[in-house]
């Protein structure tokens, strides 16, 4: 029996009830653990949480909710691919602005992830093309949830932009231009 199915066994189990990294690594008796309960919860379903997902659980604690398994839609993101979405968007969600690091809004025990996002969700039709992809934070992620934005057209961002203070518009600008130089 292979890490993933011991783990996959244990939660089961004990469905309900907090499990320590000692007790899920010498289940395992991998050191690659993690990357097993990474696969339970992005591969299978299994809604198993962490210090990240709940504020009243601590670091190296996780914990099977239910049984109920949610549905896994196949991701197809490279890290390299990743890494050039988190790279072009200058590693800041493109909803709300929040970095890597930076306080999640929603609990201030937290702090926000940056996650690949799907614009037009892969459940709604959309792909894994570039052009699909933006960088959020995980506050946004999970609000978004399936949901496609309403379009906005460049004359709308515009004129929001507009509406702006003379320096918060000089800041958008110094931003774009340093985005969009040449280099040498």
């Amino acid at each position: 029996m292979g890490a993933r199915d011991k783990l996959r066994e244990h939660f089961l189990s004990n469905v309900g009830k907090v499990l320590t990294t000692q007790q899920l690594r010498k289940v395992a008796g991998v050191s690659e653990y993690g990357r097993r309960i990474r696969e339970l919860r992005d591969e299978e379903g299994f809604q198993i949480k962490t210090h990240i997902d709940r504020a009243d659980l601590k670091p190296g604690e996780y914990i099977l909710e239910a049984l109920d398994q949610m549905l896994v839609i196949a991701r197809t993101i490279s890290p390299q691919l990743r890494n050039e979405i988190l790279e072009r968007n200058g590693f800041t969600c493109q909803l709300c602005g929040a970095g890597p690091g930076d306080t999640d809004p929603f609990n201030p025990h937290r702090k926000v992830r940056l996650h690949i996002d799907h614009i037009i969700p892969i459940s709604q039709g959309g792909t894994d093309d570039k052009d699909n992809l933006r960088v959020s934070c995980s506050a946004c992620n999970q609000g978004k949830a399936n949901l496609q934005p309403p379009s906005e057209t460049a004359l709308n961002i515009v004129a929001k932009i507009r509406k702006l203070s003379k320096s918060e518009q000089r800041e958008i600008y110094e931003i774009l231009k340093r985005k969009f130089e040449t280099k040498p």
